[in-house]
C-alpha cells in the first residue's frame, strides 16, 4: 500500500514538474540567473514578444548581453543602448535556407532589410566549401553558411576550363563576363561509375569542411543526372546525418515527367538511407499538382521521414536562360507557357524564339524571369501549415550597366531582377495583414523556428540557439511593425528594400537601425555542420 502511495506521489510530482516547465516556456518571463538590475548591452522595451517555439505572445522587455538574449521580463530594465519597440513585434531573426545572395555585400543588405539574419546558400551551394567560408570570415553582416554543391562538382568534372574564384557556381553562372569558364556543361554531363565515385569523394570533402548539407539541382541537369548519382547524394547525407536541399528534376504538369516525380525520386532514397530532405519551391515544380505534391511530402513526414517543402511568395520564378525546364519541349508543352512568358533581366523585355536561341549560344547563364505556377495555387501552398517560407534570392543586375549588383554601396533603385531577394519575408507578412492568409505566429514560425528546427534535426547543432525569442537564445532579432511592414521590390526595381522593419539585430549587434543598414558592422558568424563545431 505504501509503495503504491509512493509511486502515486512520484507520478504527481513528475506531472507538476512537466506543467511547471510548460508554464516557464510559454510565459517567457521565467526566473533567470540574470537580474533586471543588470546593465545590459542592449534593451528592447515595450515590444510584442513572439516566440514560435512556445507560442508565447505578450508585451515584454528584452535584455541582451554578450550576444545572447539574457532576460525577457515585465520589469523595467536598462542598457547601454535602448530600442523602443512599442507597437512593433519582436521576433526571432528570420532564417532563409534557400538564398543565393548571402555571400556578397549588396545581397546581405537586401536580406537584412527583409528581416533575415541568417541567409544560407543550401540549394546551389558552394565549392570548394572552405573557400566560400573564408571569403566571408570577419566581414559578414549576417550569419552565413552553405551546402556543398553537387552542381559545381559536376561542372568541374565535365568542364576542364571551369575555374571559380567565388566558390559559388550561381555567381559564376550569372556573371555577364563569365571569366570563370562556366558553360553549363553540367546539364548534359553523363558520369561514368568511376566519376560518380569521384563526385562522392569531392562531396564528402565538402562535408568534412563543414557544409550544412548537400545542394542538389537535378532540375538543371535532367538529362545528365543518373539515379545512381541521386542515390549517392542521399546515402551520403544519411551517413552524416545531414540534409539534401532539392530543386526537383522536373517542372511539369504533363506525363511522363510531372513535377511530383522529382520529389518522389529523392523521397525513396530518404526512406532507404535516412538524412533529411528539404524540397525547394515545390510550387514551381509541381505547378497545378502542388496540392497533391504537398500531401505526399506531409504523408512521408507523418510516417517518420525527415522531409519538408518550402514556398516563396511569388508565382514568377527566376533562373538562367539555359535551364532545362525552359526548353520549348518542356516550357511550352509541360508548363503551358510561351517564349513571351520569359523576361530577360538585362533588358527587362520578353524573349522571342530568336533571342532565346541566341542566349543559349552566347550566354546560357543570362538571368531571366519566367511565369510558372498560378498565383492562387502558390498562395494556398504558402499558407499550408507544413511549409516553410524561403526566398530563392538571386543576384540582381544594375540597370544602366548590366553588371551584377554586388557592392554594398549599390543604390537600391539601380538594380533590376526578380523581387524575391528583397521582399519575400515582408511580402509574407503583408499577405498576413491584407489577406488574412495565415496567423501571424505561423508566418513567423515558417521564417524562423521551423527552419532552425529542420537544420538542428539534420546535423546543424548551432541552430538550437536560433529561431527562438527566448532567454539563452542567440540575439538574432527582427523588429517589425505588423501594420506597415511591406515589400516594395518589383520586377523592374528588384532592389527596392522592404519597409516596416526598422531594427535587425545579429548576435546582439544592431545592424539595421531606423531602417538603415549600418556600414562596416560585421557581427555575422559562420554556421557549419556538427563536424566543425
Amino acid at each position: 500500500m505504501k509503495k503504491n502511495i509512493f509511486i502515486s506521489f512520484l507520478s504527481l510530482l513528475s506531472l507538476s514538474l512537466l506543467i511547471g516547465c510548460g508554464e516557464k516556456a510559454s510565459d517567457a518571463n521565467s526566473d533567470s540567473a540574470v537580474s533586471s538590475d543588470t546593465k545590459f548591452d542592449l534593451v528592447i522595451l515595450n515590444g510584442r514578444v513572439m516566440d514560435p517555439e512556445t507560442n508565447f505572445d505578450g508585451l515584454r522587455n528584452v535584455g541582451v548581453l554578450d550576444g545572447k538574449i539574457a532576460l525577457i521580463t515585465e520589469d523595467s530594465i536598462s542598457g547601454k543602448e535602448t530600442i523602443d519597440a512599442k507597437g512593433h513585434v519582436v521576433a526571432p531573426g528570420f532564417i532563409d535556407i534557400h538564398s543565393h545572395i548571402s555571400d556578397f555585400p549588396f545581397g546581405q543588405k537586401l536580406s537584412l532589410r527583409d528581416g533575415v539574419t541568417t541567409p544560407l546558400d543550401m540549394e546551389a551551394g558552394a565549392y570548394p566549401v572552405n573557400d566560400w567560408y573564408a571569403k566571408l570570415e570577419g566581414k559578414s553582416q549576417t550569419n552565413y553558411g552553405a551546402a556543398v554543391s553537387a552542381a559545381a562538382v559536376r561542372e568541374i568534372l565535365s568542364n576542364p576550363d571551369y575555374q571559380s574564384n567565388t566558390a559559388s557556381i550561381l555567381l559564376d553562372a550569372f556573371d555577364p563576363h563569365n571569366e570563370s569558364g562556366f558553360n553549363m556543361s553540367l546539364t548534359e554531363f553523363l558520369p561514368s561509375p568511376e566519376q560518380i565515385n569521384e563526385m562522392e569523394a569531392m562531396l564528402e570533402e565538402g562535408v568534412e569542411q563543414g557544409a550544412l548539407g548537400l545542394g542538389a539541382v537535378p532540375g538543371y541537369m535532367t538529362r545528365g543526372t543518373t539515379s545512381r548519382e541521386t542515390i549517392m547524394w542521399q546515402r551520403l547525407m544519411g551517413e552524416h546525418g545531414l540534409s539534401t536541399v532539392l530543386h526537383g528534376r522536373f517542372s511539369s504538369q504533363m506525363p511522363p515527367t510531372t513535377g511530383i516525380l522529382g520529389t518522389q525520386e529523392m523521397l525513396a532514397s530518404v526512406a532507404a538511407y535516412g538524412g533529411g530532405l528539404y524540397v525547394s519551391h515545390l510550387h514551381q515544380q509541381a505547378l497545378n499538382y502542388t496540392p497533391a505534391a504537398l500531401d505526399l511530402v506531409k504523408a512521408c513526414k507523418n510516417n517518420g521521414l525527415n522531409t519538408v517543402a518550402a514556398i516563396y511568395p511569388y508565382w514568377q520564378g527566376a533562373t538562367v536562360a539555359g535551364a532545362d525546364y525552359l526548353a520549348p519541349d518542356n516550357y511550352q508543352r509541360n508548363m503551358d507557357r510561351s517564349y513571351e512568358d520569359i523576361i530577360e533581366v538585362a533588358t527587362m523585355k520578353p524573349l522571342t524564339k530568336e533571342r532565346y536561341d541566341e542566349l543559349l549560344k552566347t550566354q546560357p547563364g543570362a538571368s531571366v524571369i519566367f511565369g510558372g505556377v498560378k498565383e492562387e495555387i502558390m498562395l494556398q501552398a504558402l499558407a499550408d501549415s507544413s511549409t516553410m517560407i524561403e526566398s530563392d534570392a538571386a543576384p540582381l543586375s544594375i540597370t544602366e550597366t548590366g553588371e551584377l549588383a554586388l557592392e554594398w554601396s549599390t543604390p537600391y533603385e539601380s538594380a533590376q531582377g526578380h523581387p524575391r531577394g528583397a521582399g519575400s519575408h515582408a511580402k509574407a507578412l503583408r499577405l498576413v495583414r491584407e489577406k488574412n492568409l495565415m496567423p501571424l505566429m505561423l508566418a513567423i514560425s515558417k521564417m524562423s523556428y521551423m527552419q532552425a528546427q529542420f537544420l538542428q534535426d539534420n546535423g546543424v547543432k548551432q541552430m538550437t540557439r536560433k529561431g527562438r525569442l527566448q532567454e539563452g537564445a542567440d540575439a538574432d532579432i527582427t523588429i517589425f511593425d505588423p501594420e506597415t511592414v511591406t515589400d516594395n521590390a518589383t520586377m523592374a526595381k528588384g532592389g527596392l528594400p522592404s519597409t516596416g522593419i526598422p531594427y535587425v539585430i545579429v548576435n546582439g549587434t544592431v545592424v539595421v537601425r531606423d531602417s538603415k543598414v549600418m556600414e562596416g558592422v560585421y557581427p555575422g558568424q559562420p554556421i557549419r555542420n556538427k563536424t566543425k563545431i
